[in-house]
């Protein structure tokens, strides 16, 4: 990024224009999982349409819990870290910017926490889906009764 914008090492944009390429990125990261997001939720209405089956308590806290981290992510802690990102590089005085760099790294982190939570719920919910289901163990077949 820094030959596309030639800038130079020790600029004091040299560290800006990577983080707002990220920054961009990032908002086509989260519409992706809203897409992903809704897509499970149809995924799940229609196992309960096409099956009969009821909806699965744990499959529906999860993709929902999963949806809202991804909502919040995108609607509210993106447009945030965005502000603190432009008045680092920005900012009026020395101590703004460095009140915008300890902000920003502090949500940075706690977006990485969330995105690891999201990747463990999506991992959990893979081998959930994945599985055989459990009502099928148990029932007997009337054709083999006499």
């Amino acid at each position: 990024m820094h030959q596309v914008f030639g800038v130079a090492a020790g600029s004091e944009f040299y560290l800006y224009y990577p983080g707002r390429v990220a920054l961009v990125l990032f908002k086509r990261f989260f519409v992706l999982q809203y897409i992903c997001g809704i897509i499970a939720l149809l995924h799940l209405f229609a196992e309960k349409l096409y099956l009969g089956r009821a909806l699965p308590r744990l499959g529906m806290a999860l993709v929902i819990g999963i949806f809202s981290l991804a909502l919040i992510g995108g609607v509210w802690l993106q447009p945030r870290m965005e502000n603190f990102n432009q008045t680092r590089y920005a900012g009026v005085n020395p101590e703004e910017r460095e009140r915008a760099r300890h902000s920003f790294g502090l949500w940075h982190g706690v977006s990485q926490f969330a995105n690891l939570v999201i990747i463990g719920g999506l991992l959990f919910h893979l081998i959930r889906v994945t599985r055989p289901g459990e009502s099928d163990r148990y029932t007997t077949f009337t054709i083999f009764r006499s």
